[in-house]
């Protein structure tokens, strides 16, 4: 097995580069829960655990009962074994995206070495400084063997030395910055899964709002503000685009009870710096003047830009923005995404509607766009399966007797 270079990065995880076991494990070996569940138990008991929603949110998805739900559903992941050395690129937007690559490639079976952004989040530095207390432990010295968590600026020397050395490359970015690091140079049995750009939308049933009592429909607006803004709408799976199913008169209803319940949560939580409503102000000056489709503008204040649009029309993925920016169209039924569904298209969030519907619309028409139909409240849930790849078995090779 080639072994790693050291090369001029701040290790935050662990320590030489060089010293990386690159040993393969099985699938959901009992190592990996086992470090992971420390991890959370120690997350979960952190004061700053109330302040961070994302960062609860991974502590509660490697908790020991959800990985070993997940473990139990691994249909023959018995003759799997991980690939060797998984180098991941994390994104910069998403401050504990780092943290769930890592634990998918500890689960699949690697040894990992994981870059994160030079922005200094303070999730970031809570993760790693629990990551380094668990990885001193004697208990769990064969899964510290096989971690590093480094930091080193854009370089693509550095770059290119780790991917030449590494079995699998797990890369998040925009797609410029993912064809440029497809570009370099792997090992011949190297296997690249790549995030890129994504863009994903929310579809609700004007009568489901209308019926729901007040209680639902504020669990419901909690649920939405967690998919958004939680992370300032940057994660590839929060919605853009939000499609009202029912008549003109009824969705009419059904908007003003929702973004009044949407509204009152975001006047509970601290305001937006300015920037972020100048930049949302900015976008919507661009989009008035670039998009023919414009009907209408609704403000809530600074907290919610809702642009309403005449009709669907392909490429309206382009003009996403951030921070509680949305278009609003009414449609007739979900065979409506028809006409903008394109590849990039992730995930649909849905209230009021049957998400098995537009799983079949998706399996059955052959659309290219789409891959996660899931609640409203439950769009940033990262599981084993992501943008269409089951990682476990992506990040993982069959040993085969035939």
């Amino acid at each position: 097995m080639k072994r790693v270079p050291d090369l001029p990065v701040e290790i935050l995880v662990g320590g030489r580069l060089s010293d990386i076991v690159g040993q393969p494990l099985r699938p959901y070996s009992h190592e990996a829960i086992a470090f992971l569940a420390e991890l959370s138990s120690r997350l979960l008991a952190n004061p700053a655990i109330r302040i961070y929603p994302d960062l609860a949110g991974f502590a509660y998805w490697c908790r020991k009962a959800n990985l070993q739900r997940l473990a139990r559903g691994r249909h023959g992941q018995e003759r799997r074994i991980g690939r060797g050395i998984a180098f991941h690129i994390a994104p910069a937007n998403v401050p504990v995206n780092f943290a769930f690559s890592l634990g998918i490639g500890l689960l699949a079976g690697n040894a990992n070495i994981v870059r994160v952004s030079g922005q200094r989040y303070p999730q970031v530095e809570i993760l790693c400084a629990e990551l380094e207390r668990i990885a001193k432990q004697p208990d769990h010295e064969r899964v510290a063997s096989m971690l590093r968590v480094i930091l080193y600026p854009h370089d693509d020397a550095i770059t290119a030395a780790l991917s030449e050395s590494c079995h699998a490359r797990v890369l998040w970015g925009g797609d410029k910055t993912i064809a440029h690091l497809r570009s370099m140079p792997v090992s011949s049995r190297c296997v690249d899964v790549v995030f890129a750009d994504r863009y994903s939308l929310c579809v609700m049933d004007a009568n489901a709002i209308l019926a729901a009592d007040d209680k639902a429909v504020e669990s419901l607006a909690q649920g939405f503000y967690n998919d958004v803004f939680v992370l300032d709408q940057n994660a590839c799976s929060s919605p853009h685009l939000v499609l009202w199913r029912g008549d003109e008169a009824d969705v009419n209803q059904a908007m003003v009870r929702f973004w009044e319940a949407v509204e009152q949560r975001l006047r509970s939580k601290p305001p937006f710096p300015v920037m972020q409503a100048l930049d949302k102000y900015t976008h919507l000056c661009r989009v008035a003047i670039l998009l023919d489709s414009c009907m209408s503008v609704t403000r809530h204040q600074n907290l919610i830009y809702r642009v309403r649009l005449k009709e669907l029309s392909s490429g309206i993925e382009q003009y996403k923005g951030q921070y509680g920016f949305f278009f609003e169209a009414v449609i007739k039924g979900v065979e409506s995404l028809k006409t903008i569904v394109g590849e990039r298209y992730q995930t649909v969030t849905c209230f009021g509607v049957d998400p098995e519907e537009v799983i079949s619309l998706v399996v059955e028409r052959g659309w290219t766009g789409i891959d996660r139909v899931v609640p409203v409240g439950k769009a940033l849930d990262l599981g084993v399966v992501w943008d269409g790849y089951h990682l476990i078995e992506s990040l993982s090779r069959v040993v085969a007797d035939c």
